[in-house]
């Protein structure tokens, strides 16, 4: 029997392709977007109708009453949209509060909805790896937590983000527990790749920037550093993978950290000069550390039988060739 999925904020970069992986996989897949008389929004989900049974439904995380529909009939769900704004001067209200409502209004369309056997929801490495332990080779697996405290009292630059992150999966886990939800979470690090999205994404952005020599972005990635102790970073295809993987294993349970590749700024910008001489990477960034404080390991999804299908050199390759499609870089 073929098998039905919804896709919660499907218009993004991850979602997309993630829709794209499902209906390939023969599921039919209903999906939402905030804005689905926007033409140019969901233009590449359109195009994606083309290869199988693919509905669109708008819906807003803040409107509890609109998910009912989607979902309705489904045996998958899997949330991926989250409210970003990292320019916000109100993290409160702009990111935290509408992430945690966002989750909730989904997880009680899902508890409503008896045909969902089980709910996939995207976190981020932000929820699992800033603390303020000090030292090198750290190992963050499942078990850990970001700590909220010190964000909410320091206040680093983007804070609201973690936070929001955090506690939207946190309050994931009570519902669920308390209403007997089969949850996974399922843990990103920085996402590259070629994407489906009409416009380039800002985490393929980010992760390009060390080669595009966007200032304002290379200083971001210095901050990820500063704040969550290293570059961790995946093929946006090997996390939509992970996600089926996971939904589909019927033993699977609990969190899963999902990454390929643990680096650190210097070190990354070696590599990228290394590999395409022609770009002038640079490679000297000050009081960088060169090494990262941590790993963001993957060891519980690799151990349920996940293999990982692209190294940081094809990640990269990819997402230079996307790049030039996008004339962003030059032959």
């Amino acid at each position: 029997m073929m098998k039905k999925a919804c896709v919660i904020g499907g218009s993004g970069f991850m979602a997309s392709i993630l829709i794209k992986n499902l209906l390939l996989r023969g599921y039919s897949v209903n999906t939402t977007v905030r804005d689905p008389g926007n033409p140019k929004k969901i233009s590449h989900l359109v195009a994606l109708q083309n290869l199988g049974d693919l509905k669109i439904f708008g819906a807003d995380l803040t409107e509890e009453d609109k998910f009912d529909a989607p979902i309705a009939d489904c045996d998958l769900v899997f949330h991926v949209a989250t409210p970003v704004n990292f320019a916000s001067q109100d993290p409160e209200n702009d990111m935290i509060k509408p992430a945690i409502q966002g989750v909730l209004n989904v997880l009680k369309a899902c508890a409503r909805t008896k045909s969902v056997k089980r709910v996939i929801m995207t976190s981020s490495a932000a929820a699992v790896t800033i603390n303020t332990l000090n030292g090198t080779g750290l190992v963050m697996d499942e078990s850990n937590w970001t700590d909220t405290e010190f964000l909410t009292t320091a206040k680093p630059p983007t804070w609201g983000y973690p936070v929001s992150k955090t506690l939207a999966e946190k309050a994931a886990w009570k519902f669920a527990e308390e209403n007997n939800i089969d949850l996974i979470t399922v843990i990103p690090s920085l996402m590259a790749g070629p994407s489906l999205t009409p416009d380039v994404p800002s985490s393929a952005n980010l992760a390009m920037s060390l080669i595009t020599g966007n200032e304002f972005l290379i200083n971001g990635l210095k901050g990820m550093q500063k704040l969550s102790g290293s570059i961790n970073i995946s093929h946006v295809e090997d996390y939509c993978r992970a996600q089926i993987f996971v939904a589909e294993k019927e033993s699977a349970s609990g969190r899963y950290n999902c990454c390929v590749h643990n680096t650190s700024v210097p070190e990354l910008a070696k590599f990228l000069n290394k590999r395409y001489p022609q770009y002038n990477v640079p490679t000297e960034f000050g009081d960088c550390p060169s090494k990262p404080k941590l790993v963001f390991s993957s060891d519980k999804l690799i151990k349920e039988g996940f293999e990982f299908k692209f190294g940081i050199e094809e990640i990269y390759d990819q997402t230079v060739e996307y790049f030039k499609t996008k004339g962003i870089l030059k032959n």
